[in-house]
């Protein structure tokens, strides 16, 4: 299995990001997003994960599944709130027996479905910090290009994630849609020092349902893209509104993914959703193999 540190100082990678299924439904959709998507070589796919033992359980198994059923090199998720230091050890153990070397080390926020019992480690870089003392991770961190929500201002943002990164191998970005705030991260972190890898996230728009989500989930659509979303519903016709719309965030996505590789991204992580179809599209588009 290769780390993640590795890939990335052999060149650019493009990578997938899934959530491990609930239900026998989400599976099926799962399992069928896996099997369109490995044929795209990505470079690898990380697996979410929100506390408590069940999503613990389940990541796992998603995680190792992977290394042993298909060709795909996986990166697990692990957060430190609502866990003991011990708790994380052993997981982390148990990511290492099972062949796991990549980790995404995030801080997270309490599990809503589970009771959770109080934290030990309060910041990701703890996380980090305990990753490099059990060893064999290659591990990655979060990165927010307009700042984390509970970060007091941008500077101190920018500190912290240096500090992460100076542990850490890369990091992976929050979803943005301005190619203005990826390029003023890396610029803010290389003035500080640090010039390891900062991966954009790129999640696109396809419904208009999913517009005020998106600012729930700490990335506002800008209103020029909303203008043009809405545009291309008003064009269509009125069985075609929601392909149009899917269309349209497409080729937005595309166009920010475009942006971001003529500017010397290390590479683009895609939020799934556990879906393949836009995803492949814009492969397609921007002509990677």
């Amino acid at each position: 299995m290769a780390k993640i540190a590795d890939l990335l100082a052999q060149g650019r990678t493009f990578s997938f990001e899934f959530f491990p299924p609930k239900s026998d439904a989400e599976q099926a959709t799962l399992v069928k997003a896996l099997y369109e998507l490995q044929p795209l070589q990505p470079s690898f796919v990380s697996v979410t994960y929100r506390g408590g033992r069940s999503s613990r359980e389940r990541t796992h198994d998603l995680v190792a599944g992977m290394l042993k059923t298909t060709s795909l090199t996986p990166m697990a998720h692990l957060i430190c709130v609502a866990h003991t230091r011990l708790e994380l050890a052993e997981i982390m153990v148990n990511f290492r027996k099972a062949g796991i070397e990549n980790l995404m080390a995030l801080g997270g926020d309490p599990p809503t479905d589970v009771v959770a019992t109080e934290g030990e480690l309060r910041h990701a870089i703890e996380l980090v910090e305990l990753a490099r003392a059990i060893g064999g991770f290659s591990i990655g961190v979060a990165a927010h290009p307009i700042g984390h929500p509970r970060s007091p201002d941008l500077d101190t943002d920018r500190d912290q994630l240096c500090a992460k990164l100076s542990l850490a191998d890369f990091a992976v970005t929050q979803f943005f849609f301005e190619f203005e705030h990826y390029l003023a991260l890396v610029e803010q972190v290389s003035s500080r020092g640090m010039d390891k890898p900062i991966l954009p996230g790129i999640m696109p728009v396809t419904t208009l349902a999913s517009i005020p989500r998106m600012a729930q989930m700490g990335a506002a659509v800008p209103p020029d893209l909303v203008e043009r979303l809405e545009g291309a519903a008003e064009g269509a016709t009125e069985g075609g509104r929601d392909e149009a719309v899917r269309q349209a965030g497409i080729e937005a996505a595309t166009e920010l993914c475009e942006k971001l590789l003529a500017e010397g991204a290390p590479g683009l992580h895609f939020y799934t959703l556990n879906r393949s179809q836009a995803t492949r599209q814009i492969y397609a588009s921007l002509g990677l193999p």
